[in-house]
């Protein structure tokens, strides 16, 4: 696996491998893997000819007291599971490549509205540095298809709009979360937990589950009055158990609007902080299915 930092070493790799007729899968990461960025490169294998990985630690997706400075870092382990798993180009870029110049006077990229929801409520900042940086790594990369974990939904979804408005040709995958045994998705900040938290972590996704479950069974349920009798049973039963919930909300998978009577694709979002970690999860469910 070749390493590089500058985009002009970059651009003659993949314009190498372009002259051979192969096609170019992209997976961006900020580092510290784990099974379910291993995954997104095994999809990206199966998908492209030529797998493209970046590790960048993204400072305008991260507000006030978030754990920028903090985030872990582990390059070298990294780079040998990236390299055990066949990826033919890691790229490294330094903050000079992606932010010339002070970080206040930059061109950013955002998707409004949907980019103002959910974690884009609580976290002003976060989607403008996502968007702005993924716009940055496409047009320095240009792949073919770029990979993404699904336990990220409502930025994949995001990510899926920017390509759509501006036209990038490029074919957007979302792969599955992956998981522990007992259900927890796997996330470099679950690092951040202790080993009591760790067993309690799961309830999240359990708790989302059960909202599913009900609504599976009672179809009809999807008001706007008796959706948030769920949202707030699940909520209640996460502070029980320690959390602190930002949100829960059952959206349509499309456009992440609140569900409405008649909505059948569905997607349950959710975000709450244990300890110093803040988890987010999802459960996508088609109603009458």
């Amino acid at each position: 696996m070749n390493k590089v930092q500058r985009v002009s070493s970059l651009r003659a790799a993949v314009q190498a491998a372009r002259k051979d007729k192969k096609t170019i899968g992209f997976v961006p990461t900020m580092g510290n893997l784990h099974e379910g960025h291993l995954e997104l490169i095994r999809v990206a294998k199966r998908r492209a000819d030529f797998v493209v990985a970046s590790i960048y630690v993204n400072p305008t997706q991260f507000g006030k007291n978030e754990d920028l400075d903090n985030y872990p870092s582990t390059p070298e382990e990294d780079a040998r599971m990236l390299a055990e798993l066949g990826a033919d180009l890691l790229f490294l870029p330094e903050q000079e490549t992606m932010y010339p110049g002070a970080l206040e006077g930059q061109t950013v990229v955002y998707v409004p509205k949907i980019g103002d929801l959910y974690c884009g409520k609580d976290r002003p900042e976060h989607f403008y540095g996502v968007t702005t940086v993924v716009s940055r790594l496409f047009n320095m990369v240009q792949p073919d298809i770029a990979v993404f974990g699904n336990k990220d939904y409502q930025q994949i979804t995001i990510i899926r709009r920017m390509v759509e408005d501006l036209a990038y040709p490029i074919q957007v995958v979302g792969v599955d979360t992956v998981r522990t045994k007992d259900g927890l998705a796997l996330s470099s900040r679950n690092g951040y937990l202790s080993k009591k938290e760790l067993v309690v972590a799961p309830s999240l996704q359990q708790a989302l589950q059960t909202i599913a479950d009900q609504l599976q069974e009672k179809p009809v349920v999807v008001s706007k009055s008796a959706v948030k009798v769920l949202e707030d049973q699940a909520k209640a039963s996460l502070k029980a158990k320690g959390f602190e919930p930002q949100y829960i909300t059952v959206c349509r998978q499309r456009d992440l609007k609140p569900a409405k009577k008649g909505d059948q694709e569905l997607v349950i979002l959710a975000a709450a902080q244990l300890g110093k970690a803040r988890l987010i999860d999802n459960l996508e469910l088609a109603l009458g299915r």
